[in-house]
């Protein structure tokens, strides 16, 4: 099985969230993350007054990772899954479900602490590695 990292896993390896070395080691080579998260990464470290840190942080984060683009495919779905989203009425973030998106054209789990946000998503599956 391979994992798409949502934003908060990967902000969580920066700062250093021991807990998260074992998962990073375990499953090293199938772990993804998304251009979108690494866009919200950027917009951490560059809200900062000093952004060192975390730019240092997101390039050795980049060396455990693979990167996958939002491309065509992953569009189409956003669109589809969007699109029945509003029919039935139920709210998700437009960032979230680019997110999702890329998990689900890539069939890939989604890692995230923010499962709620996701709860919606039909067909994503969700692991959260800072619960457990």
């Amino acid at each position: 099985m391979s994992f798409l990292l949502d934003t908060n896993i990967c902000s969580a390896r920066i700062r250093g969230a021991a807990h998260l070395t074992h998962r990073f080691v375990q499953h090293g080579g199938r772990l993804f993350v998304p251009t979108v998260a690494l866009g919200e990464l950027y917009t951490w470290a560059y809200r900062r007054d000093d952004p060192a840190s975390v730019l240092h942080g997101v390039a050795e984060l980049l060396t455990e990772v693979q990167v996958l683009h939002y491309d065509q495919p992953c569009a189409e779905v956003y669109g589809r899954v969007r699109g029945q989203l509003l029919r039935q009425g139920l709210p998700v973030g437009p960032v979230d479900l680019m997110i999702a998106s890329v998990a689900l054209a890539h069939d890939l789990t989604l890692v995230t602490h923010n499962t709620a946000d996701f709860g919606n998503i039909p067909g994503v599956r969700l692991e959260d590695w800072l619960a457990s």
